[in-house]
């Protein structure tokens, strides 16, 4: 049972244990909100037989009884709801977090940040709100509906009937429309997306639309999708009404019921007046916790779509492997790799070379040939789909992502920089790094020589993905990351596109005194950048069209010769 309740409400193991316990203990409650009933029979019946004066000390003591009933199950079933969902909350969230980071990138190109972000923060806040309240309230309320059931029939089976002939037909009506709620709530969840996409593209591109005066054109697309989420949430919450209160007004018929059935059976003489009673107070406090049970379930049905978008990421297969690195040096060797994006659109084909260890191997080529992606399978951000990739003789399929990353510095074209000083995001390449460290690979880069001047030294904070800064010096903390980790094998994508033509030749100065005995894989599309790299490796259409070094690869007069002459030319021109 623990482990269906894991799987269908996305639940750890205590999670799971933790809701089965908030059940029981709401059973528990509405079991001690029928105790003031039992009492006010019992006066009743004492009334009616003129012996309620000899037992006033027992109805005192009883009332203070069931108070502290009330509030003892109360307590329980407060703290096995509430306090344990908001701990379960927590362990969700960062089981999510904890998936993300193990899962391979091909599943990142599937979803966006607001889509992730959502997940993760306001499908969590929805199933907490439900584990807390709605949950535990609903079986709570059938567990003691069917316990108080089967204690009815014992008093008169007519009356029960009379009593619960409505529960199931309420329960029905809801259930059975749980396929018509969920189909409302994907599309409630769709266009909540696409404006949550919307608001965030606005707040990244507005200095674009600012520039282009596209403003107020993108602002009249993005007021549209905020009224169809205000559109398409009145519609979810009438289809959602029109069910649970058309249940809810059946159930309230019961009442109406009992009255009838009881008021024929006691003319009939069949039925005491006591026991006629006993049901009608029965009746209305019987109907309550069911009418909210009713739209409990109705919220139960509609959180199938959040807990889907969770189990979609926690049931994602990851990437596994041997956590014991047995390479023997670190050449990269591709052999007859094949792979294509979820899209289904082929990015390589066959793609066969060596980078040597020692050496800097240029991949270059044409735009969407397949260099990245090269560099990203290098590293295994992905698997391929055909072939075998080798680090030093090592099949990096069969190795833990995280452990392989212990071979590899990596500069990215975009550069991500954390809201910090420094300092302290050049130490991300190494978190147990020394100060005398980092300024040394700071140093390397050439990082000293803008952050000396700020206003603060190497201690400022440089603001959200360092807009504080310049996108020369941002990818100079970049690469300053990379020397501080001086891993054996060196990724570097377009790590010099964003600097001037003084510090692209200091920071090549540096990374030749860096390279040494290491695997050096460089991505560029200024063939100045890779002039002195020992091999060329020129992809165009996913394939591998040239290789060889830069001299006698341009006496071939192919694809590298024409690029270099196109960018020759290129750098000749003038205004």
């Amino acid at each position: 049972m623990v482990k269906k309740l894991q799987k269908k409400f996305a639940l750890s193991r205590q999670g799971a244990v933790d809701l089965i316990r908030g059940c029981v203990a709401c059973a528990f409650q509405n079991f001690s909100f029928m105790l003031p009933v039992s009492m006010l029979y019992l006066l009743v019946s004492d009334l009616m037989n003129g012996g309620a004066q000899d037992r006033i000390a027992f109805y005192i003591v009883g009332c203070v009884i069931c108070i502290l009933l009330i509030m003892v199950t109360t307590w329980f079933q407060y703290n096995a709801t509430y306090f344990a969902t908001y701990t379960e909350s927590g362990k969700r969230r960062i089981s999510i977090a904890e998936k993300l980071r193990k899962l391979p990138l091909s599943f990142f190109g599937k979803k966006d940040l607001a889509d992730l972000t959502s997940t993760i923060m306001a499908d969590c806040t929805t199933l907490e709100q439900n584990f807390s309240h709605y949950f535990p309230e609903l079986y709570g309320s059938m567990i003691s509906t069917v316990i108080i059931a089967v204690f009815l029939f014992f008093f008169d089976w007519r009356m029960a009937l009379a009593v619960l002939w409505v529960v199931p037909i309420a329960f029905a009506i809801v259930f059975f429309s749980s396929g018509v709620q969920r189909k409302m709530h994907k599309k409630t969840m769709a266009v909540k997306m696409a404006c949550a996409d919307g608001i965030q593209e606005y707040i990244e591109t507005v200095r674009d639309l600012k520039a282009y005066n596209a403003e107020e054109e993108y602002l009249s697309g993005l007021d549209k999708k905020i009224r169809d989420v205000e559109k398409r949430s009145v519609i979810t919450e009438f289809g959602l009404a029109v069910w649970v209160v058309s249940a809810q007004l059946i159930l309230k018929l019961g009442i109406a019921t009992v009255a009838l059935v009881g008021a024929l059976l006691l003319i009939d003489g069949s039925l005491d007046v006591l026991t006629f009673f006993m049901f009608l107070l029965i009746a209305s406090r019987f109907y309550d916790p069911l009418s909210g049970a009713l739209q409990n379930l109705a919220a139960i049905n509609a959180t199938q779509t959040n807990i889907d978008r969770m189990n979609e990421i926690l049931d994602h297969p990851v990437q596994i492997g041997s956590d014991t690195l047995t390479n023997r040096g670190c050449d990269i060797v591709f052999d007859h790799v094949g792979f294509s994006y979820n899209s289904g659109e082929t990015v390589l084909r066959d793609v066969s070379f060596t980078a040597k260890q020692g050496e800097v191997t240029a991949l270059v080529g044409p735009s969407g040939g397949g260099k990245t992606t090269v560099s990203r399978l290098a590293a295994r951000f992905w698997d391929i789909h055909k072939g075998k990739i080798t680090v030093g003789g090592m099949d990096i399929s069969k190795i833990d992502p995280e452990t392989l990353m212990s071979l590899y510095s990596i500069v990215f074209q975009d550069v991500t920089l954390f809201n910090n000083t420094v300092m302290e995001n050049i130490r991300i390449g190494k978190k147990d790094a020394t100060d005398e460290e980092v300024l040394r690979a700071a140093r390397l880069a050439n990082c000293d020589e803008f952050a000396e001047r700020l206003p603060n030294g190497w201690n400022t904070e440089i603001g959200e993905n360092g807009c504080e800064l310049s996108g020369g010096e941002r990818q100079r903390i970049s690469i300053a990351r990379a020397f501080l980790k001086d891993a054996p094998i060196i990724l570097l994508d377009e790590a010099t596109a964003s600097l001037d033509v003084e510090n692209e030749t200091l920071i090549q100065s540096a990374i030749s005194k860096l390279i040494k005995n290491k695997t050096v894989l460089v991505i560029a599309h200024r063939m100045r950048t890779v002039a002195g790299a020992d091999k060329i490796v020129v992809l165009s259409e996913g394939t591998v069209a040239e290789e060889g070094a830069p001299d006698k690869l341009y006496q071939k007069n192919g694809i590298y010769a024409h690029m270099v002459d196109i960018q020759t030319k290129s750098g000749n021109w003038t205004i």
